[in-house]
């Protein structure tokens, strides 16, 4: 009796999950590129809109904080202070906000042809890394005019702040977007998520009164938010190098930083695990 060996076929509709964007390249390509391509399609600003709506979030943050509420008259470059930590929550909100609803926003694919379906909230993540481009431009910039000069130290710090917040957006992007797509319920959540991470990360305020107003074992809890890891990580590469006085990192943060990192993996492997558990029913529930 002949034996056919199918050592080298795939099981119908499941892959490697996020190890298949390797072998996918070129299709994630066309995601991202039809992502930035269809965002500001027939608007009159166009890709004005990456620098308006983030000037427009920081005019508002800074008018109340700084004019009216007058809480940082004593912290020098205040401006450059609160638009870093802005600069690295909209990529977190963006990036979270865009994976959560790709799978719905790509149902018409899904439905039709099978592909790993990790493409979607991974191209949703590096859209969002486009548009948190122009932003960062600008700090650069702004810091340069105040006399700030890059550092190996400053730009590690910044590219490690950066690969905290992807990394936590793209497992909780899984996560959800696995779950919302039987559940909408799921998006509401994610609001509250993205409306509570600006509040509970050090950007409108700094790490040293939230210190102050925390017992040790709360302020540790706080600290181990990615979120706050990645603010000050920010706030270490672009402010610092500005100002002559400031209360410096907080303490321990070298090991936050490593709780950082192990919560991102964390969250990577849930979310892995949720989003392929959800998988298999997305063309019934689309």
């Amino acid at each position: 009796m002949t034996t056919i060996d199918l050592s080298q076929y795939d099981v119908p509709g499941r892959g490697l999950g996020i190890l298949d964007v390797f072998r996918w390249r070129y299709l994630l390509r066309l995601l991202v590129r039809k992502g930035t391509a269809t965002r500001y399609r027939n608007s009159v600003l166009g890709w004005t809109w990456s620098y308006v709506k983030p000037a427009a979030q920081f005019v508002i943050y800074y008018f109340v904080m700084g004019v009216i509420l007058r809480i940082h008259d004593d912290v020098q470059n205040f401006a450059i202070y609160l638009f870093a930590g802005v600069v690295a929550i909209n990529l977190f909100n963006e990036g979270f906000g865009n994976a959560t609803n790709s799978i719905v926003d790509n149902g018409s694919l899904v439905r039709k042809i099978y592909l790993p379906r990790e493409l979607f909230p991974i191209a949703a993540i590096i859209v969002a890394f486009v548009h948190f481009l122009p932003q960062l431009a600008i700090l650069l910039l702004v810091c340069i005019l105040l006399g700030w000069t890059p550092s190996l130290l400053a730009v590690g710090a910044a590219l490690l702040g950066i690969i905290i917040v992807v990394t936590f957006a793209l497992g909780l992007g899984l996560f959800f977007s696995g779950i919302n797509v039987r559940f909408r319920d799921a998006q509401n959540v994610v609001e509250i998520i993205r409306m509570f991470s600006t509040w509970t990360s050090p950007v409108l305020y700094m790490w040293v009164l939230v210190q102050a107003a925390m017992p040790a074992w709360a302020f540790a809890i706080y600290m181990a938010n990615p979120l706050t890891i990645a603010v000050e990580l920010f706030h270490f590469a672009f402010w610092e190098g500005t100002v002559t006085a400031s209360h410096g990192l907080p303490p321990n943060f070298g090991a936050y930083i490593g709780i950082a990192l192990a919560l991102c993996a964390l969250s990577l492997i849930v979310g892995q695990a949720v989003f392929r558990r959800f998988e298999r029913t997305f063309a019934q529930d689309l």
